[in-house]
């Protein structure tokens, strides 16, 4: 079947990255959209847009009814999934089908074939893909997950049957430990999936994630398109990924594609795959799973291949022949992508919520950024919380990865905590720059540390608080605008916990911050000690500064005046809901007595479990209930310190 019009059923950077190769095929594009994003970038993108229903998932991008319903009222004959979401589910590939509308991407039997993780591996082992050794039968009761355990010995690795992104996966190294991993897997993958089926298999301890890009069209014809290395990751999800792999040989190259190839024709695999492998250090690889669907990283592919993967994907629905051979693949050059999040990974990797007070994406030779974000979107829990992709090119490894470094340090993000910094730590780090790290590399190397600014910092900070003042004070008494005392005039400030003092004359502005002493030139640029700033700041209130450095940013108050903090802060044995969530499991009741660090409860935020801990030690007064969702802030469990005002509340 034609087509000319693509609803894309997506949100945020994938959804733009779509609307641009389908606006330039041609083609007319139509947007969805929740009530959480009636302003998002992808909703002005395209021709036109619907609205599908309310901000959580489960109402608007996962309700498939009303997608193709937004697909009949706009008049769109043809799908794109993008990735995530409905992408690989076989039944929503199947409901298109039976609608009489084109889905862009594999088959619902190739999807199905895939889709589930423990069927995948049989299959993949029929065809003769490498496996490693595991467990991946029907028979799914604890028991005999738990004498196959004892069978494949640790270290070992046990997974949701039917997920991905880290979800429903845990790592055993101790015997002792996988009856509990077996169940909070399995409460993990039944809450993210709606399947508590689990598979085995023997873990590889710092092995490379190495994938390859597969493309087929729907005449027999398939290809690989190279490799991407996906080592980085925190909590078996992808954080930096590149093209080629550091460690690559043609011969090895040779033998990954063609196993890739392999799978993807052993499920008459259409449009555009992903298969994965795990590659030990002695060179011997092992299926890890199939994406049948475009990935997060599919840019550092096109930028070493020269092709456009959207492109072929929509070429490829419209029955096209894949007019390119094996042999006519070359990868040229090297590129780095790193996915900017907002969360905090001083805080455990906790996922972020706020709005974008500003929003810069870099520029420059070999610098590509796909974004789903604006100034003033408002960064939820409802969805991922990926703001964009940051991918730079090089004619070699090196260059790409100064260049994306440089890209970073110029990425403006204001407004909530993300991972910026992080992300230029690890670009930075020795084992990366030689292209030595493994999946283990974060567990090796700490990049969570809490970022302390400099003395330098605060002073510029301080002095951009301090030029708005004295704007703010020009507009309400323009007869004195750039007015000051021959004497000077002395003020303080307090940020970040500092006290500061600041010394302002016709010459500048002096900022004493502890012990050091900084001298600030107030212009159109800062100048610190004679050094211009690269910095960008904006006052959202008139005591409040946001600030980006290229190694850190800062959301500062001016405290001077603020009451005293309460010391009855710390401890308090209330604990709330770091983020809105639901709670998944409750590991206590009233009555319990705990101690300090124990476990209390679970909170599922943003697909990702988080565990409540105790504060106090005490007996437990009020927890949560199973099942039930809260709102950040809200209050989860109450401890008592001691047992008599225990027995006070219950009463």
């Amino acid at each position: 079947m034609r087509f000319d019009t693509v609803l894309i059923a997506n949100r945020g950077e994938i959804a733009v990255r779509v609307i641009r190769t389908a606006k330039a095929q041609g083609y007319r594009t139509v947007a969805v959209y929740s009530d959480a994003d009636v302003d998002a970038p992808h909703v002005r993108a395209a021709d036109t847009a619907v609205h599908i229903g309310a901000a959580p998932a489960r109402e608007s991008y996962l309700d498939a009814d009303k997608l193709l319903d937004a697909a009949k009222r706009s008049g769109a004959q043809a799908i794109h999934p993008g990735y995530g979401f409905l992408s690989e589910r076989a039944d929503f590939a199947q409901a298109c089908a039976d609608a009489g509308i084109v889905f862009i991407g594999p088959t619902p039997d190739a999807i199905r074939a895939m889709g589930d993780k423990a069927a995948s591996k049989r299959l993949m082992d029929e065809a003769g893909v490498p496996m490693l050794p595991g467990y991946q039968g029907v028979e799914q009761s604890d028991e005999r997950l738990l004498v196959e355990a004892e069978r494949i010995g640790v270290p070992l690795m046990v997974k949701a049957s039917a997920g991905g992104g880290g979800k429903g996966m845990r790592l055993v190294t101790d015997p002792a430990d996988v009856a509990g991993a077996i169940t909070s897997a399995r409460r993990e993958a039944l809450s993210a999936f709606g399947s508590d089926v689990l598979l085995l298999e023997r873990a590889l301890l710092g092995p490379r994630h190495v994938e390859i890009q597969v493309l087929g069209d729907e005449h027999g014809h398939v290809i690989a398109l190279g490799e991407r290395d996906c080592s980085i990751q925190r909590r078996h999800q992808k954080v930096v990924e590149e093209s080629p792999s550091p460690v690559m040989t043609p011969e090895l190259r040779q033998k990954m594609s063609d196993a890739a190839v392999t799978a993807a024709q052993s499920i008459g695999y259409i449009g555009a795959g992903t298969v994965e492998f795990l590659l030990g250090v002695d060179g011997e690889f092992s299926f890890l799973e199939m994406n049948t669907r475009l990935q997060v990283e599919h840019p550092v592919t096109e930028f070493v291949t020269g092709l456009d993967l959207v492109d072929w994907q929509l070429r490829i629905a419209q029955g096209e022949h894949l007019r390119i051979e094996q042999d006519e693949v070359r990868l040229t050059g090297h590129a780095i992508e790193v996915r900017l999040y907002a969360e905090d990974p001083a805080n455990d990797y906790l996922p972020v919520t706020g709005t974008v007070t500003a929003w810069e994406a870099p520029t420059g030779e070999g610098v590509r950024v796909d974004s789903g974000i604006q100034t003033g979107s408002v960064v939820g829990s409802n969805y991922d919380p990926m703001l964009a992709k940051i991918i730079a090119y090089g004619r070699d490894r090196d260059e790409a990865r100064r260049r994306l470094i440089g890209a970073l340090e110029r990425t403006r993000v204001l407004g909530l905590t993300t991972n910026r910094g992080f992300l230029v730590d690890v670009l930075r780090h020795p084992q990366f720059g030689t292209g030595e790290a493994t999946t283990a590399f974060l567990d090796e190397n700490d990049f969570t540390g809490a970022r302390t600014p400099s003395s330098r910092h605060i002073a510029v900070a301080a002095g951009w608080l301090h030029r708005e003042r004295e704007r703010v004070a020009a507009v309400r008494s323009p007869g004195l605008a750039g007015w000051t005392s021959a004497a000077g005039m002395i003020s303080a400030m307090r940020l970040g916990g500092r006290d500061l003092h600041l010394f302002r004359d016709p010459a500048g502005l002096t900022v004493t911050v502890d012990d050091a002493v900084h001298q600030v030139v107030i212009g159109d640029r800062l100048t610190v000690d004679g050094v211009a700033v690269d910095a960008f700041g904006i006052t959202p209130e008139p005591d409040r500064v946001v600030i980006a450095f290229e190694d850190l940013d800062l959301d500062l108050r001016d405290t001077l005046l603020d009451p005293p903090a309460s010391a009855e802060l710390a401890g308090s044995g209330v604990l709330t809901a770091s983020m809105h969530g639901t709670v998944t499991a409750v590991l206590v009741k009233v009555g319990d007595t705990v101690e300090v660090g124990d476990q209390l409860l679970v909170l599922e935020a943003m697909k990702m479990e988080r565990p409540v801990r105790a504060d106090i030690a005490g007996v437990v007064t009020e927890v949560a209930p199973t099942g039930q969702q809260f709102a950040a802030d809200d209050v989860l469990v109450r401890i008592a310190a001691d047992p008599e005002a225990a027995d006070k509340d219950t009463e």
